[in-house]
């Protein structure tokens, strides 16, 4: 089936559909749909989706559990136009992309507080943001498109809000103790994974710990090349780990006011035999007989919140506010032995390092009160935090035949640092009002924030040394961030929404100021001192229908970019030879596109149809640097899911598809263009007693070939590796859960 005969299925089905369930002979109420799920982030108050002027996805631990979701690819591999990149060979998962855009342009929450930066340099360097164990969360929000209005500079792309589990979540009225452990295997990577959650309570003090650990190997995909060199195909060999630790206490001194302690650690590593850098090297006429890695990331959170439901003050009805400390922490190691062009055997050790330290303070109010026959729901409040950056590159050579040892290693003398260590201050204060009409019918939402920030760069010793005389920048910006947003029920379940927002953001430390060679490869990083911030002009408009059989969302979207950062742009050549890059500023880029979001739940239609439900979704977009007049690449094809599944009381099946069409633009005509594919993926469930449940997945049923949208990176058309790229053939996943 082709993704685009899918998508207009989709498109003519559902608007009939739609009538149908609100036709007189329809089922009664069965329950909450799909947009009555109430979240968080869009508004920063609670509402459910039907009344948030914006598209919202809410992924629940329910449904993570039952779609075996493991790692940020398996969590959004049903909703098109999210993207998780993934790279060869050793550093994995990548970034979140949104409608195109990705990176540090995302902003990533966890319970509120920002995750730290993705930055890489090089081939030996590559710090991502992938730092969050998914079974420690109950809930998963994704608003797509700006959020700058709500969240600040990050949010040009949208907002991925992660929201971790308390011990209110596990202990029902009557109940003050609960413990639960899960276990689990999947065979594309040969991972094991366990974990234990126990949650304690009574009348005012409760707590919570959960504990998790994973171990596998590397990723599999469809290569079939096993040598060791650059003609590799095959993963390289690798053996990961990783474990998690969630802990919370929580203190109510009443029904209505909580004291909330949080602690959390991730750790991963992952040590790999890098087989596809063996053998000769074209650019340095050396040959490599041993690469080894080994990189680990670590990240620490320590948060003191407090909660108030019913303040009963002029200036708040309810108020949340938190402070908290986050430290994340980047080390990668590559061992290296060859043979220099002149015959001389030699070891060269590298290790990498990236080190960011946060402190901040939140506060959030909630004031609601009525103006004549207008209800209004205010909620404002302020970020503040600073954050200390500091990223160093370090190694040694040593002759393998006299012993001799040296940290020059060119074009480096070690350490260096690629830029200086940078101090970000970031302060904001941001106002909303949530304005119903006609008991709701309509609702106008504008929104308006200030953002301060402020780069304090500061060389150090390291970098005077490595840097002579290059002078580094500060920066010092201000911005205004409008939203408008509005939602119409116009007719029962019809309702329409749309609204404008305003995006910034400020250039990055490490664009402003970085500079970086590799003669190896060919290619050098310059600083650009007079990169100006970027602003974005968002609007959005959608369509949605909410009936008890049916839920649909049409949504249509453009995003005007000026002064559009493009990290590392290739500028040309200078007079080694070398190949420029550079952070620049486009001057006109555009994202634009469509994206429809469905579900029907057959038994509220018909009780012949009871238990089965059908749900679909499809993306399409395009993006265009209307400067260079080339598509830009980050934007994906057309892609879609659709499902069909069955649930009884104690088990249930799934039948899921991914699709995606064929890129058909890039911007060099060299480039390789990924085919379309369709694959399918069966899953299922069974409650076989009390508190046990055994989840099965089978992926890839037909042992498709294919590349995952996002997963090739910009490679030639002529490239005899591209099957390093595929995804894995058919696989499997089951976990067994337990909870008393």
């Amino acid at each position: 089936m082709r993704p685009n005969r899918l998508f207009l299925a989709l498109c003519l089905a559902l608007p009939g559909a739609a009538f149908a369930a609100t036709a007189p002979e329809a089922p009664a109420d069965t329950g909450p749909v799909e947009f009555d799920r109430v979240v968080v982030t869009a508004t920063r108050t609670e509402r459910a989706i039907a009344d948030v002027p914006n598209t919202v996805d809410v992924i629940e631990r329910e449904r993570m559990d039952e779609l075996l979701v493991r790692d940020l690819k398996d969590l959004f591999r049903y909703e098109p136009g999210i993207t998780v990149t993934q790279s060869f060979g050793r550093f994995g998962i990548g970034d979140i992309r949104i409608r195109g855009l990705g990176g540090n342009r995302v902003r990533i929450l966890v319970d509120g507080i920002p995750v730290s930066d993705a930055f890489e340099i090089g081939s030996f360097s590559n710090a991502n943001r992938n730092f969050v164990d998914l079974d420690t969360l109950k809930r998963v929000e994704v608003v797509r498109g700006p959020g700058s209005a709500l969240y600040g500079s990050d949010a040009l792309g949208g907002v991925v809000s992660f929201v971790s589990k308390d011990p209110s979540d596990y202990l029902e009225a009557g109940r003050d103790a609960h413990f639960g452990f899960k276990l689990g295997a999947e065979s594309d990577w040969d991972g094991l994974f366990g974990g234990a959650t126990a949650a304690f309570g009574g009348d005012r003090w409760s707590g919570l710990v959960a504990v998790g650990h994973r171990q596998g190997r590397e990723l599999e995909n469809q290569g079939e090349d096993d040598s060791a060199g650059a003609a590799r195909t095959r993963p390289n060999p690798q053996d990961r780990n990783g474990r998690s630790l969630l802990s919370k206490l929580v203190f109510a001194p009443s029904t209505d006011q909580r004291f909330r302690l949080t602690v959390e650690g991730n750790e991963d590593r992952a040590d790999t035999d890098v087989l596809t850098q063996r053998g000769f090297q074209a650019l340095t006429g050396a040959t490599n007989t041993l690469v080894l890695a080994d990189d680990r990331q670590t990240r620490a959170r320590v948060a003191f919140a407090h909660e108030i439901d019913a303040l009963g003050s002029a200036f708040a009805d309810a108020l949340d506010w938190q402070v908290y400390r986050q430290d994340s922490e980047t080390t990668q190691d590559t061992l290296e032995e060859r043979v220099t062009a002149a015959g001389v055997p030699e070891r060269r050790e590298r290790s990498f390092n990236f080190d960011q330290r946060a402190y901040g303070a939140q506060a959030n109010f909630v004031k609601g009160f009525v103006t004549g026959a207008v209800q209004h729901d205010l909620a404002w409040g302020l970020d503040v935090s600073r954050t200390e950056t500091r990223q160093k590159r370090d190694g040694r050579v040593t002759d393998l035949v006299t012993g001799a040892s040296t940290n020059m290693m060119l074009p480096d003398v070690f350490p260096v640092r690629d830029f200086p260590v940078s101090r970000t201050t970031t302060a904001a204060l941001y106002l909303q009002d949530e304005i119903a009409f006609a008991d709701g019918t309509f609702r106008l939402v504008p929104a308006l924030r200030v953002d301060r920030y402020e780069l304090d760069p500061e060389i150090d010793g390291i970098f005077a040394e490595d840097n002579p005389g290059v002078e580094v920048v500060g920066l010092s910006e201000t911005e205004v961030l409008p939203k408008l947003g509005a939602v119409w029920k116009f007719f029962g379940d019809w309702s329409l929404f749309g609204g404008y927002a305003r995006g910034f953001r400020a250039p990055p430390y490490n664009d402003v100021n970085i500079g970086f060679t590799n003669l190896m490869f060919g290619y050098t990083a310059i600083a650009n001192p007079g990169l100006k911030p970027e602003t974005s002009d968002g609007l959005e408009a959608g369509l949605r229908f909410a009936g008890q059989a049916v839920h649909a969302g049409l949504t249509g979207y453009h995003n005007r970019y000026d002064d559009f950062i493009e990290s590392f742009r290739f500028v040309g050549f200078n007079d080694q030879g070398l190949m420029v890059f550079q952070s620049q500023n486009v001057a006109d880029a555009r994202i634009y596109g469509a994206e429809l979001k469905a579900g029907v739940d057959l038994g509220a239609l018909s009780q012949a149809w009871a238990g089965w439900s059908v749900r679909g979704s499809a993306a399409w977009s395009r993006g265009e640097d209307r400067t260079a007049d080339a598509p830009l690449d980050s934007v994906d094809p057309l892609t879609a899911a659709l499902g069909v599944g069955y649930a009884a009381d104690a088990w249930g099946v799934e039948l899921a598809g991914r699709f995606a069409g064929k890129k058909r633009r890039v911007s060099d005509p060299d480039l390789y263009r990924t085919a379309g594919y369709g694959v399918l993926d069966l899953y299922a469930h069974w409650a076989f007693a009390p508190g046990a449940r055994v989840n099965l997945g089978l992926f890839n049923l037909a042992d498709r070939k294919y590349w995952a949208a996002g997963d090739l990176p910009l490679v030639a058309a002529t490239s005899g590796t591209l099957d390093r790229y595929t995804a894995p053939g058919r696989n499997f996943a089951v976990s067994l859960a337990v909870e008393f």
